[in-house]
């Protein structure tokens, strides 16, 4: 799939509209390629108010909701070994009515949760302007809104 910067953000506000947590996004992709720009747009779709910078050098930022939903967005890109996501509750991400929002999980490694679903973000070859988009679902989480569900499952 191939959106532009303001496609990425409907489609965000989409899945933070309507997605039912407890719900696992991994968000890969390199510098630039829109990976906060998303989390931002879910945030705002499920109703976070506040500005949500990047969670860069904080590892965690969590946003409690009134609706009693909280959106949880890590950025991993600091951490050297995959066994340091524990310090930041690993264990209990996604077990409550959350929205996990993770930029850079591929530093997790086989530590990722088994249901979530993998968004990748590419800038576009020969124009800035536009993201390549794939998405994989792993294991079972709930459907992504916005996303055709012809996809298939990897275990």
């Amino acid at each position: 799939m191939r959106l532009t910067e303001p496609d990425l953000v409907r489609w965000g506000r989409t899945i933070g509209h309507g997605v039912q947590p407890p719900v696992v996004l991994a968000l890969e992709g390199p510098l630039g390629a829109g990976k906060s720009v998303l989390a931002r747009a879910i945030g705002e779709g499920v109703g976070v108010d506040v500005p949500m910078p990047s969670p860069t050098f904080n590892l965690l930022l969590r946003y409690d909701l009134p609706s009693g939903v909280s959106v949880v967005h890590l950025d991993l890109y600091r951490i050297s070994e995959p066994e340091e996501v524990w310090e930041l509750g690993w264990a209990e991400l996604g077990t409550r009515p959350e929205i996990v929002l993770i930029e850079w999980p591929e530093q997790a490694g086989e530590l990722m949760p088994d249901d979530y679903w993998h968004v990748r973000l590419t800038v576009t070859r020969g124009n800035r302007k536009l993201r390549d988009i794939e998405v994989q679902r792993f294991g079972t989480p709930p459907p992504l809104p916005g996303f055709p569900m012809t996809l298939g499952r990897n275990q």
